[in-house]
């Protein structure tokens, strides 16, 4: 059953599908003699092409190639390997030779790849027609592209040349025939006739194809002719057995005689192969007709490219398709097509063709009349290569409808803010709002480009968070002012800086941090590195500095490799030698890497892997695929490696199987493919609700439109709307609460404020609200409100006059005051610096700005007390929720209902909890990773990896940084020296991480649930390595302090350790410990101490057992375990903590029978993590405070092993520690809160 179950294995192609030969047939060229012959070349007629051979794929059959293995029949289908033009041979004279049988045919079927036409293929390799010569004509290339029903394209190479007429010259069938020549025809000499190659591949290499040709043409003249098929047959063969170069950064040289050809790799799986030269449309046009047209394509216009010039047409469209990527042609694309075919239905809905007008006397009325034919097409773009014009298919000019490029995407071709506009979690994109946005005059852009296929292509991959070459692009050009953005919950309004640059556009300023940061962490000093030249341009090292986001890259290396001699391409056992030569030069090329260079090592793994599988070796293929792993997993050709496991027979199943690394491997392979189909992608646009909507689908719908997405925060604003009636909200009710929101939106981003009063705020501030008029004490104007303080903008001559900052109120309440028989309503604001009390007569709007400025007096103050900025941006949200719920609801309730977002305010007046005063004094900073999330999340593990200077950095690379793992594998990385975001959300697979730590400068190593190591690039940030060796969720990762790793060791639950060589990534050292429930390790002296729950195991780095650390009886019966332990060598005592003990016990090294001291930890529930930090131990866990659990920190001394600080700064338990070079501790805690603070160690 296992044999019948064995599947066929598709093999990767070679570099080419098809090779063909066209021309004349064999009567018209005997009727061509005779014709010639009376009246003269001159007066010959063009001639009709046609295929007369055909060569595919693979050559060798099944019996010539019995020295492969047994299984080689599911290598490859038993297809035929060529094919001739299928004739009837003429009867001969009896005086002109032996007779030939007439009915003999010589023709083979075969397979064509899908995709080609034959029919349609002589037109294609012939536009211009087929036509003899008086005389040799220079040899000719030209290029294809073919589509499939599918939408999968080949790409063709088409070399034509001339042969003299002669009567040996039909080399039909590869046969010579037995006609002797004929003294009258040898005046024929002067007739030459054309013939063309076309090769066939899967892959764009259209220089290096050219020049395969090229090598080929010189052969194809040498030859005699019955040898032609021959020739051709063999250099197909040959470029069958090139493999592709897989991505990355080597290349592939082939000998082709007198030729060596590189054929390049693309640049990542994302990205094309390019093999064309890039500024050819440059050449042809003016740059504003490239901008024009490359408008065109991003507004899926139907496009039409001419030229007389059938050799440009592919390659100038190739090049502009080129200059999409990231974005990609979705629709039909015919790169050349011979004007005698294009009379065809013009009526398709997006094509992009390019037509050949071949130059004859007659070439202006041909090119009238087809012109004459497109215009009456609606809505054809007519590109002009020659001339370097475009035209509409209309007969006025002042009927184009071509939309302009706006100047930032002509300049950077991003489209940055569109991200503003997404919501992830329900995959949403609100185009009304991002359209709004856009300026006047970039709307109808826009609004043809948000219809096309291609944006719409866009917006799934930036909805499901691809790291594609667009993600890589966006993130390496991001200014600091857009990652700090991305942290914030509160709505985004335009800075001072912003204003500023629109008033005198470029701005120079002084360069600064703009958030709160951590004040002695701005003490690790880097000198700035000077930037890399990436390209011959003079690179301006101030420009370079301001928050213009020029991508500045230095070039990457390649490397080329010469792949050996195909001697006999056509002989079995050449090619097995050919085969076992060129994985004896690969193994050789491997040998002499070093081990830091994973990149290239990689690339030929996979090539010996494909090589291997040519052979048939399919266990060697899996072992060499496999190794990428642990190389470069992003080129890992998945789908093939399930192919090859389901094509491989039962005892070779049987003998992977025996190899660990293959067993695991072929596990994964299975069970992904038996993966339930992926969740849909579709994107949806968003809508105003047309139903009443309970609390649930409320939350769904704010989420959607971009308003907030903090799930607590929509609870409150539907109380706030609802308050007073049934618990649902109407349709009505949505769409003015919405509309109110953005009409204020809009106001702001057109708030400008006078340069006088932009020099009393900081570049960083947003006004955020704008009163009416107002009447004050200090003047008439208008009271403006950042997130730092409130102003006066005073009328008549524009001034600035300082209100208070939040941090400087004292109190603020709202009354009225007198004026002639009226009361008129009157904020008061009192500061703790000023005697002064200001005062506002605010009116109607004077209960909303009461409720709104103690709202952030009450955000501010806590922000303060907990060192937490978010309070700050959190209180802006509830400040602008109640200004549009007052806006919405406009009844005299409205003020009611916007308390109901009053919350902080509500917080410390209902729950004045002050911080304790030495949890103030050592909590420095906090940050929140999951700001806008839809929620807090658990932060699992953190981990601090100091700054270093490395030349082949950028200089944000070389700051301290600090990684935070969340739930789900997500990642983020902030910057230690700013505590903004360095990396925003990136996977480490899809379960829960367990250990981090840093094996070397470049690289972090990551422990997960799902039992790989993952290995992340400190430098690029990507996870393109991967460790399977453990079989249970690995729980420890630990390296030797002090010097340069050479070793880590890792350990899973079901006991297993293993040593890794950090260079080579190999097992150097490998046991099995008795017991089960291993959830951490330690190494000090050589020993490893493992923690085994019900014991703590110190075993040798090679797995022998020294002692044994065993839980006491009292908490044996407690039904306890070991959590996790701390070696204190100098004071000889090893720290542990129990699950679900409030206490710590310390053990003495010299006798660890000994019953162990205990610290009791007051108020302490449980212990869940602990470090040691210079001479103390830090130990993280969960307690009462004030009466309330709360996240605790205790910090005990070594020396006197008493509690020295009881820290409380979280609302959730303190789930994970890390040091900072000893100067700072960080704690992260449950996803109650989901934040992490930075202490100071004393």
């Amino acid at each position: 059953m296992a044999e019948a179950s064995q599947q066929h294995l598709s093999l990767p192609s070679g570099l080419v599908e098809l090779c063909a030969l066209l021309g004349a047939p064999r009567d018209s060229l005997r009727s061509l003699e005779q014709f010639s012959q009376k009246r003269g070349v001159r007066s010959l007629s063009s001639l009709d092409p046609e295929v007369l051979s055909v060569f595919v794929p693979p050559f060798i059959s099944k019996e010539d190639s019995q020295w492969a293995s047994g299984n080689y029949a599911t290598l490859g289908k038993g297809r035929r390997r060529s094919f001739r033009k299928k004739r009837e041979k003429p009867k001969t004279e009896p005086w002109k030779g032996p007779p030939v049988d007439s009915k003999r045919h010589d023709s083979e079927d075969i397979s064509i790849p899908g995709g080609v036409d034959l029919l349609a293929l002589p037109q294609l390799c012939f536009p211009g027609g087929m036509h003899v010569a008086s005389e040799p004509k220079e040899d000719h290339v030209h290029f294809l592209v073919l589509t499939d029903v599918c939408g999968n394209r080949t790409y063709g190479v088409v070399a034509q040349y001339y042969r003299p007429l002669h009567d040996d010259c039909c080399f039909y069938n590869g046969t010579a025939h037995w006609e002797p020549s004929w003294p009258s025809i040898v005046g024929v000499a002067g007739c030459f006739v054309p013939f063309a190659v076309c090769v066939i591949s899967r892959f764009p290499y259209y220089n290096s194809l050219k020049d395969c040709l090229s090598c080929l043409l010189t052969h194809l003249k040498l030859c005699k002719d019955f040898e032609v098929d021959n020739h051709i047959k063999d250099f197909a063969a040959r470029l069958s057995l090139i493999p592709s170069p897989p991505p990355g950064p080597l290349h592939l040289m082939f000998n082709m005689k007198p030729l060596h050809v590189v054929f390049p790799s693309r640049a990542d799986p994302e990205s094309p192969v390019i093999d064309l030269d890039l500024h050819l449309p440059l050449l042809c046009f003016q740059p504003e007709k490239v901008l024009q047209i490359l408008s065109c394509l991003l507004t899926e216009q139907r496009i039409v490219f001419f030229s007389s010039d059938w050799a440009l047409l592919t390659l100038i469209a190739e090049c502009f398709m080129v200059y999409l990527h990231p974005l990609q042609w979705q629709h039909t694309f015919v790169p050349i097509l011979s004007a005698l075919l294009a009379g065809g239905n013009w009526r398709l809905t997006v094509v992009c063709l390019c037509i050949y007008f071949p130059v004859t006397n007659d070439v202006e009325h041909l090119f009238m009349c087809l012109l004459a034919t497109l215009r009456e097409a609606d809505g054809l773009i007519l590109i002009d290569i020659d001339h370097g014009s475009i035209t509409c298919s209309k007969y006025s000019d002042n009927d184009m409808n071509i939309p302009d490029i706006p100047l930032l995407v002509a300049q950077m071709f991003i489209q940055r803010e569109v991200k503003n506009h997404l919501n992830y979690e329900h995959r949403v994109f609100n185009s009304e709002e991002f359209l709004k946005t856009r300026a006047t005059g970039e709307q109808q852009f826009y609004k043809q480009v948000l219809d096309t296929y291609m944006f719409h292509s866009f917006l799934k991959a930036r909805l499901s968070r691809r790291m594609d070459a667009y993600a890589q692009m966006d993130l390496d050009t991001q200014s600091e002012e857009d990652r700090i953005t991305g942290m914030l919950i509160s709505p985004r309004r335009p800075t001072v800086e912003k204003m500023a640059s629109r008033k005198s556009s470029p701005l120079h300023t002084t360069h600064r941090r703009m958030v709160v940061s951590m004040p002695s962490l701005q003490d690790i000093a880097l000198p700035e590195l000077p930037p890399r030249n990436a390209s011959l341009r003079i690179m301006d090292t101030t420009a370079s500095r301001n928050s213009s986001p020029v991508l500045n890259m230095a070039p990457k290396s390649t490397y080329t490799f010469k792949i050996p001699e195909i001697h006999f391409p056509l002989v079995s056992q050449c090619i097995q030698a050919y085969h076992a030569n060129f994985i004896t030069l690969l193994s050789k090329a491997m040998s002499l890497l070093g081990p830091d260079n994973s990149l290239l090592l990689a690339r030929y793994f996979y090539l010996r892997g494909l090589v291997h599988l040519m052979q048939g070796q399919l266990l060697s293929a899996l072992s060499d695929f496999q190794n990428l792993y642990k190389t470069d997993i992003q080129i890992f050709p998945a789908d093939l490696v399930k192919g090859t496991v389901e094509s491989m027979s039962a005892p070779e199943r049987t003998q992977a199987e025996r190899t660990p690394e293959l067993r695991r491997l072929i596990t994964e392979v299975l069970d992904k493919s038996g993966e339930a189909t992926k969740a849909d992608d579709a994107v949806k646009h968003f809508e105003l609700p047309k139903k009443h909507m309970q609390l649930e689908d409320f939350v769904k719908r704010i989420q959607e439109s971009g308003i907030v997405k903090d799930t607590n925060i929509i609870h409150r604003l539907f109380d706030a709307l609802t308050v007073g009636q049934q618990k649902l909200i109407d349709p009505e009710t949505f769409r003015d609460f919405y509309n109110c929101w953005k009409e204020t939106e809009a106001e702001a981003q057109e708030v400008s404020l006078p340069s006088l009063v932009m020099e009393h705020l900081d570049k960083n501030e947003c006004v955020y609200k704008l009163s009416s008029s107002v009447k004050t004490n200090r003047g008439v104007g208008k009271i403006a409100m950042t997130q730092k303080r409130l102003f006066l903008l005073t009328e008549g001559r524009p001034g600035y006059v300082e209100i208070s900052t939040f941090r400087n109120i004292e109190e603020v309440r709202s009354t009225t005051v007198a004026f002639l028989l009226l009361r008129i309503p009157t904020l008061k604001i009192k500061m703790a610096s000023k005697k002064e009390v200001f005062e506002a007569n605010l009116k109607s709007e004077c209960d909303l700005w009461h409720l709104m400025v103690k709202e952030m007096w009450a955000g501010k103050k806590l922000a303060d007390d907990h060192k937490d900025p978010q309070y700050v941006h959190q209180a802006l949200t509830n400040v602008l929720l109640m200004d549009a719920v007052v806006g919405t609801l406009q009844s005299p309730g409205a003020i009611y209902a916007a308390s109901k977002l009053s919350y902080f305010d509500k917080m410390k007046n209902e729950m004045p909890m002050a911080v304790p005063k030495t949890t103030s004094e050592t909590l420095k900073h906090k940050i929140n990773p999951s700001a806008g999330e839809t929620g807090p999340q658990a932060i699992d593990v953190l981990l601090y990896t100091p700054g270093h200077l490395d030349p082949a950095e950028k200089v944000e690379d070389a700051h301290p940084k600090l990684w935070c793992a969340l739930s789900e594998g997500r990642m983020i990385v902030f910057d230690a020296s700013s505590w903004t975001i360095h990396q925003h959300c990136f996977k480490v697979g899809t379960s829960k991480v367990n250990c981090m730590v840093m094996a070397e400068q470049s690289q972090v190593w990551v422990g997960s649930d799902d039992s790989v190591i993952y290995i992340i690039n400190v430098h690029s940030m990507s996870c393109n390595k991967q460790l399977t060796d453990h079989r249970t969720a690995v729980t420890g990762l630990i390296v030797q302090d002090g010097k340069k790793p050479s070793e880590v060791y890792s350990c899973s639950l079901d006991g297993t350790v293993l040593a890794w060589n950090v260079s080579t990534l190999r097992v150097t050292c490998h046991f099995q410990l008795p017991c089960c429930g291993l959830t951490s390790i330690s190494l000090h002296s050589n020993s490893l101490w493992c923690c085994t729950g019900g014991s703590i195991v110190v075993v040798t780095t090679h797995g022998l057992l020294c002692q044994e650390l065993r839980i006491d009886e009292d908490l044996r019966e407690a039904k306890t375990s070991f959590l996790g332990l701390q070696l204190l060598p100098e004071q000889g005592q090893v720290w542990t903590a129990c699950a679900g003990r409030g206490e710590v016990y310390i053990w003495s090294l010299q006798d660890l029978a000994q019953a162990p001291q205990r610290i009791h930890l007051q108020d302490c529930s449980e212990v869940s993590c602990m470090i040691r930090v210079k001479r103390q131990v830090w130990v993280g866990g969960r307690g009462l405070s004030q009466g309330r659990p709360k996240g605790k920190i205790y910090v005990i001394d070594v020396e006197r092993k008493t509690v020295e600080k009881e820290l409380v700064a979280h609302a959730d338990t303190v789930r994970t520690l890390c040091s900072a070079e000893d100067r700072y501790v960080l704690s992260g805690s449950g996803r109650e809160e989901g934040k992490i603070a930075i202490w100071k160690v004393e």
